[in-house]
């Protein structure tokens, strides 16, 4: 058993190899953003929750080197607006309301989405390009309808939600470093 899920992580995560270019388009938004003085919103549902607060702590505070912050958002972590938005209007809202009240023009919103059918990510997209927001979604499976929600799109090619949730990880570690390694560069640490 253990050998079996072993396996199945190693060759979803090899399969990320092949999204390198992908990986750096969704790099050179976050970077250009950051280093512009705009700032990510990041949304997602139960794991992708939590992965999208690690994301945002990783931005605001540091990932590998001793650097200024930069303005990240989980807009997973408010439980009186997540509730107070879930009661007043409906779940599907609690993102797109936040992005309304925070999103500027320039700024990322960022989807995470293991299904590529949640609601309320639909929803922020859609708020967020209103707003004029630039938009990437982590998504897994086949991409569901949020596929084409989108502006820029990376899929992990997996129906287990768990080996989806582990690559997204992995994306968020690489964007990560790529964003750090871009301050180093241009000598904005």
């Amino acid at each position: 058993m253990i050998d079996e899920i072993l396996k199945e992580h190693i060759d979803t995560v090899k399969k990320l190899e092949g999204m390198k270019e992908v990986i750096g388009e969704l790099s050179a938004v976050i970077n250009s953003a950051l280093f512009n003085g705009k700032k990510l919103l990041i949304m997602g549902n139960g794991g992708s929750a939590a992965d999208s607060q690690h994301f945002a702590a990783e931005i605001v505070g540091r990932y590998k080197i001793e650097r200024s912050g930069y303005p990240a958002i989980a807009l997973t972590t408010d439980t009186s607006i997540i509730t107070s938005i879930g009661n007043d209007y409906s779940f599907e809202r609690i993102f797109s309301r936040q992005i309304e009240a925070l999103g500027d023009d320039g700024d990322v919103v960022i989807g995470l989405s293991t299904s590529g059918n949640s609601k309320n990510v639909m929803e922020g997209f859609d708020q967020a390009k209103r707003k004029g927001c630039k938009t990437i979604a982590l998504l897994g499976k086949d991409g569901g309808v949020l596929k084409n929600w989108a502006d820029h799109v990376l899929i992990v090619p997996s129906d287990t939600t768990a080996r989806v949730q582990e690559c997204h990880i992995i994306i968020i570690h690489l964007l990560c470093d790529l964003f750090e390694k871009g301050l180093k560069d241009n000598s904005l640490v």
